[in-house]
């Protein structure tokens, strides 16, 4: 439990962070994350990853909130947009929320609050914006109320403008840019600004504060999956800081989480890279009048791939586009499947990498 009196202090935190268990860690942290930055320029094409790994990304994350869709019901949604499921939805949203929010860190360099709002907006598909009335606090499974946020509007509007400087200006603390992430995850999620969406969006702040610091170039590095099996330590270390103000096991805790995080991705990027490889090798050999290496990374930035794709990509008409689709099936390189009155192209291989990348 922690105390109703209990006022959520401003950035930066007075204690010494830079311990040498932490700069221990940070040292990995930073190592990996440098080659995950690496590996993700041998793909060809950018969006083939950030498409990809977005959704897994989007999966992961709702699930924390026990919004849990199917990886064949959420790429679906990704293609068809008028068929929402309420779970695979509210996934489809946070895919967009983050990508819009990397549009946006892209172009304009920085990450205010007007740009946190849009990126929310995005989400839960509503203007509520920053909470204005009392009465929100976070309980557990047993109800009971284990931590109190900001309730005055002020007070919220207070504490996210020194956020914001946090964030985005660099003479307000010279910390290391991963230790700062640590920071301002629990900093958002402890004002908790939002009526609802403050966890998927503050997991989408982390990314983006990555490509903000030029530590990634697009964003795909998700700690969604390492919090999820991770769940009860994650709540513990938000909620020590608040009671005992323990900040290293937090910074720990989100600097482990990338280590791990950018391994696993760093394999999955090259099994990716290597099952593009088969693929292009396959159609070359056995398609060479069709292949081109634009088919193949259309092939690879949706599981489901329809034949509006190639029209658009490749310039081609419809009939050419099915005669394309029809002779890759024909070498085992995707499955043809009817969804409704439309026919799309499921390339089951590179759903085996995502889900168990």
């Amino acid at each position: 439990m922690i105390s109703e009196n209990f006022i959520l202090q401003t950035l930066p935190p007075s204690q010494e962070l830079e311990t040498i268990a932490i700069l221990k860690q940070l040292s990995q942290s930073n190592r990996y994350l440098a080659e995950l930055k690496g590996t993700a320029k041998t793909i060809p094409n950018e969006s083939i990853l950030i498409n990809t790994l977005t959704l897994q990304e989007a999966k992961d994350s709702s699930e924390i909130e026990n919004i849990i869709t199917t990886h064949d019901d959420l790429y679906k949604e990704n293609i068809l947009i008028d068929t929402k499921k309420p779970a695979s939805k509210e996934v489809y949203n946070y895919a967009q929320g983050l990508k819009l929010g990397f549009e946006i860190v892209r172009k304009e360099k920085l990450l205010l609050n007007k740009h946190i709002l849009i990126i929310q907006k995005t989400l839960l598909e509503n203007n509520a914006g920053f909470r204005t009335q009392a009465g929100t606090k976070l309980v557990n499974s047993l109800g009971q109320t284990v931590y109190t946020p900001p309730q005055s509007a002020t007070e919220v509007l207070d504490l996210m403008g020194n956020l914001e400087k946090f964030i985005n200006d660099t003479n307000f603390s010279n910390l290391d840019p991963l230790i700062k992430m640590a920071i301002m995850h629990y900093q958002f999620e402890s004002i908790h600004p939002f009526y609802d969406g403050n966890g998927r969006t503050g997991r989408i702040i982390n990314i983006l504060y990555l490509v903000l610091q030029d530590l990634l170039d697009i964003p795909i590095l998700y700690l969604s999956r390492f919090i999820t099996q991770n769940k009860a330590e994650y709540y513990q270390v938000l909620q020590d800081v608040r009671t005992k103000q323990d900040w290293e096991h937090l910074i720990l805790y989100f600097l482990k989480g990338i280590e791990v995080t950018a391994k696993q991705t760093i394999d999955l990027i090259i099994k990716i890279k290597n099952l593009m490889q088969d693929y292009k090798s396959k159609v070359k050999t056995e398609l060479p009048k069709i292949y081109s290496q634009d088919l193949i990374n259309i092939l690879f930035k949706n599981p489901y791939t329809k034949i509006e794709f190639l029209v658009n990509e490749l310039g081609i008409n419809r009939k050419t586009a099915l005669v394309y689709l029809d002779k890759i099936e024909s070498i085992g390189l995707l499955k043809k499947t009817k969804i409704k009155n439309t026919y799309f192209y499921l390339n089951e291989n590179l759903i085996e990498c995502l889900i168990n990348g």
